[in-house]
């Protein structure tokens, strides 16, 4: 193709009588080519073939054209990509170039378009009252969490009207961590709008069903019913619908990790991710009122959001069966429970931060939550009743490596000394916090180790007396008392109390 400075140097000389074949030479041009821009009408130039040669792919064009035919039926995630349609090709004897089956596809979707009277994808833009909805969607980040790098879910919630944003990481895409965070994000914003708007995440959605009907989770309606919100789910594979938190994922994902963030944990990566939300909103103009920023907009819409009463109780439960050693087995790691519930089913509920263990309605184990694989944690307080009958175990039981012992029973241990005897005496002091509390024991055994006393009696005495405190009611004493009979010395009287011959 000519460009338009050549096309117009030819009409030029043509013009100034210069012949069409001395043009040629000069321009090293086809006689044909010179005749084609002199006649074309203001210097418009333009060539196209009416007939794309296929050395290559003409034998396998029929072939091809089934290959598209059948991936265009597809769902949109099982579509296969133009490379593996090339190699299907290629493994049938094709010997052409990954290019020529890429143009091919582009012309044949293209005519595709055109014989159905498609053209560009149309949108009609949405605009939101203030306190009407929110958007909701997860993003996966990569960032480095304590020098190891990490794949992140990133919560990400916009407010439709102002535009603000909420974003925080979590190690998972769980139900717990939908929950979790709903409630910190209607916190961030100052209360809840009316209308939550998603896509058909698995967590909310259970059923998807022509149009918009939708059978919901029930544990996620009873959050949306606690928040007064009505969910809306979108169609599948319209992400305009929710185009805004979709446009979001993309600027957080360029302006917050990119380069990729360094922290020592994600609880330190959330501050700095709810720090930078508060700044990006006092920096940005919002896009439609360019008066005001974000955060100002976002100071108007408050009054308009329904009042966060208390945060939803966000947890996902689960029953598990407890081991003879007082374990249970939950996201791929063990916790430890009261010894109370061995061998007997329990009701796990999973928060995003930590999990509590419950048998009926007692509390019997809670635990911070951990994300990696084949870790055991103990609370060696659960295993106190056992080891009331068992102290020997004391010195090699997995529970009690490295316990971390308050101030006072570290000192009775070290005072105490090693030894089978000194872990029977210590376990008869940890034994009473069973039924006097750790407070009450803490205080005899610094009450004992002032006095000088290394002593369990002394220790488990000092208990009682707290148990049973002195009366404290003063005694009726009288002060003029008088003997009737005075005593007399007489020592002969205790002849009497040894028999007849005490005298011989």
């Amino acid at each position: 193709m000519l460009v338009v400075e050549t096309v117009v140097r030819i009409r030029r000389e043509h013009a100034s009588g210069k012949a069409i074949k001395a043009i040629a030479r000069d321009l090293r041009l086809s006689r044909k080519v010179v005749r084609k821009a002199i006649r074309a009408p203001e210097g418009a130039f333009d060539y196209r073939r009416t007939v794309q040669p296929l050395p290559r792919l003409g034998p396998f064009q029929e072939r091809l054209d089934t290959l598209l035919m059948e991936n265009e039926a597809r769902h949109r995630r099982d579509r296969l990509r133009m490379t593996r349609i090339h190699d299907l090709l290629c493994r049938e004897g094709f010997e052409g170039s990954y290019d020529a089956v890429r143009r091919y596809a582009r012309r044949w979707t293209e005519a595709r378009r055109k014989d159905a009277g498609d053209g560009a994808p149309a949108f009609i833009p949405l605009m939101f009252k203030p306190g009407e909805a929110y958007q909701f969607d997860w993003s996966h980040e990569d960032v480095e969490i304590a020098g190891k790098p990490m794949r992140v879910k990133v919560a990400q919630m916009r407010l439709c009207a102002s535009r603000a944003v909420y974003v925080r990481a979590y190690p998972r895409e769980t139900q717990e961590m939908v929950f979790d965070a709903h409630a910190r994000g209607f916190a961030f914003f100052g209360g809840v709008p009316l209308r939550g708007i998603y896509d058909n995440m698995k967590t909310a959605v259970t059923t998807v069903f022509v149009g918009k009907e939708r059978v919901f989770n029930r544990r996620f309606l009873v959050m949306a019913d606690h928040y007064m919100v009505e969910p809306t789910a979108c169609s599948p594979a319209a992400g305009w619908e929710k185009g805004q938190v979709e446009h979001q994922v993309q600027t957080i994902r360029g302006r917050f990790f990119q380069p990729r963030l360094r922290f020592a944990s994600i609880e330190e990566l959330n501050g700095w991710l709810e720090a930078e939300c508060l700044r990006w909103a006092a920096t940005h103009a919002h896009p439609e009122q360019k008066e005001l920023t974000v955060a100002e907009a976002l100071e108007l819409e408050r009054p308009a959001l329904q009042p966060m009463l208390a945060p939803f109780d966000g947890f996902h439960e689960t029953t598990h069966a407890v081991t003879g050693t007082c374990l249970i087995s939950f996201d791929r790691n063990r916790y430890s429970v009261m010894a109370k519930a061995a061998r007997r089913a329990v009701q796990v509920r999973a928060y995003a931060d930590r999990i509590v263990v419950r048998l009926g309605d007692e509390v019997i184990a809670e635990h911070a939550r951990h994300f990696g694989r084949d870790r055991t944690i103990y609370n060696p307080w659960h295993y106190l009743p056992v080891l009331a009958h068992k102290p020997g175990a004391l010195r090699n039981g997995a529970p009690f490596q490295g316990w971390d012992l308050p101030p006072a029973l570290t000192r009775l241990r070290r005072k105490l000394g090693g030894g089978d005897d000194a872990d029977r005496r210590f376990v008869r002091v940890l034994a009473s916090v069973m039924t006097d509390g750790l407070e009450a024991v803490e205080a005899a055994i610094r009450e004992a180790l002032d006095s000088g006393a290394v002593s369990d009696e002394v220790i488990l005495n000092i208990l009682a007396r707290y148990r049973d405190p002195p009366s404290e009611r003063p005694l009726d004493v009288v002060a003029d008392l008088k003997l009737s009979h005075p005593p007399i010395a007489d020592c002969a009287r205790y002849d009497t109390v040894r028999g007849l011959h005490a005298a011989a």
